[in-house]
C-alpha cells in the first residue's frame, strides 16, 4: 500500500510539473510503512521519497541537495518516531499480556495448592484465601475474605503490626483457632510486603499436630508464669534479626559478631524464652517481645 502511494504521488507530481508539487504528500507512505518496516528500511524509504520529490520539483537546482537532506532528514525522522512509538506500545502490550498470563497462574498455583496461603492488608483483615486455608480453619460460608486475621492466628496481626519499615521473611510455631473454637498447633512461614504504600503479610499455614509432640508449650507456660525475662542489648539485636527471617552467618556481618557469639547468644534466648527452635523462637519474640522488635 505505501508503494502504490508513493508511485501515485511521483506520477501526480511528474504530470503537473512544473505548476503544483506533490512532494509533502510523501509523509502519508512513510506513515504507512513505519509500523512493519526496520529503522535502516524507513531511513532508505524516506531517502527514495526525498530523492522523487527533487526529481519532479521546480524549485532552483542550486539548493537541491541540501533540500534533499532536509527532506531525507524530515521524512526519515517522522517515520523513526512513529516506528518507536508502534514498538513502545506494542512492548507495553506484550509485557501487559505476560503478567496478566503470570498472574493467572499464580491464582491458580495459590487456588490449588494443599497448604493454605492467606494474604493479610494492613488494617489486620484477610484479602485473599484459597481453598485450602478455608478448610483448615473450618470456615462454614466458604470464604475468609474480609475476617479479621485476628480470629484465627493473631500472631499474624501481631507481625504485621510490629515494624512496618522492615522486610520480615521468617517462620514460626503458634496455635491457630478453627471456626468452632477449637486449636491446634501450626507452622507458619510469613512475609511482609509493600503495596500502593501499605505493609501487608503473606503466609503459609501447616498444620503440625501429628509432628508435634505432648510438651511443646510446657516452657513457653513457664515463661508466661514467671514473667518476661529481660535481654540485653545485643540479645534484643539478636532476636530482631532472628524476627527478620536472617540466619546466623547473616546475622554475624550485621552485628560484626563471631559464629561462636550468635550461637551462645541464640541459646541464651531459647532458654530465656522458652523456645526449642527458632520458629518457636519467633513466636515468643511476638508474644513477649514485641516492643523490642
Amino acid at each position: 500500500m505505501s508503494g502504490a502511494v508513493i508511485a501515485a504521488i511521483a506520477i501526480a507530481d511528474w504530470w503537473t510539473k512544473p505548476y503544483v508539487s506533490f512532494g509533502m504528500l510523501y509523509v502519508f507512505p512513510i506513515v504507512l510503512a513505519a509500523g512493519f518496516l526496520p529503522r535502516a528500511a524507513l531511513l532508505i524509504l524516506g531517502a527514495l521519497c526525498a530523492a522523487l520529490s527533487e526529481a519532479f520539483s521546480s524549485l532552483d537546482p542550486t539548493w537541491r541537495f541540501s533540500r534533499f537532506l532536509l527532506e531525507t532528514l524530515a521524512l526519515s525522522g517522522c517515520g523513526l518516531f512513529l516506528s518507536e512509538l508502534l514498538r513502545n506500545r506494542r512492548l507495553e502490550t506484550q509485557t501487559g499480556q505476560q503478567q496478566q498470563r503470570t498472574q493467572e497462574r499464580l491464582h491458580t498455583l495459590v487456588e490449588t495448592s494443599p497448604a493454605a496461603i492467606v494474604s493479610i492488608g494492613q488494617e489486620g483483615i484477610i484479602e485473599l484465601a484459597n481453598q485450602a486455608a478455608v478448610d483448615l480453619v473450618g470456615q462454614e460460608n466458604g470464604s475468609l475474605v474480609g475476617a479479621p486475621i485476628a480470629d484465627y492466628l493473631p500472631e499474624l496481626r501481631d507481625a504485621l503490626c510490629a515494624d512496618g519499615r522492615t522486610q520480615v521473611r521468617t517462620a514460626m510455631e503458634c496455635q491457630v483457632r478453627r471456626a468452632n473454637g477449637e486449636c491446634f498447633p501450626a507452622e507458619v512461614w510469613f512475609s511482609t510486603f509493600k503495596e500502593n504504600g501499605a505493609t501487608k503479610l503473606a503466609a503459609i499455614i501447616a498444620d503440625i499436630t501429628e509432628k508435634q509432640s505432648a510438651g511443646t508449650h510446657t516452657s513457653d507456660e513457664a515463661v508466661s508464669q514467671a514473667g518476661r525475662p529481660s535481654l540485653n542489648s545485643r540479645q534484643q539485636a539478636v532476636l530482631r534479626l532472628v524476627f527478620e527471617g536472617l540466619h546466623n552467618a547473616e546475622i554475624e556481618v550485621q552485628l560484626q559478631m563471631t559464629p561462636s557469639a550468635v550461637k551462645n547468644t541464640l541459646q541464651q534466648l531459647f532458654v530465656k524464652a522458652g523456645a526449642k527452635n527458632r520458629s518457636q523462637l519467633v513466636r515468643a519474640a511476638l508474644e513477649h517481645y514485641r516492643d523490642l522488635l
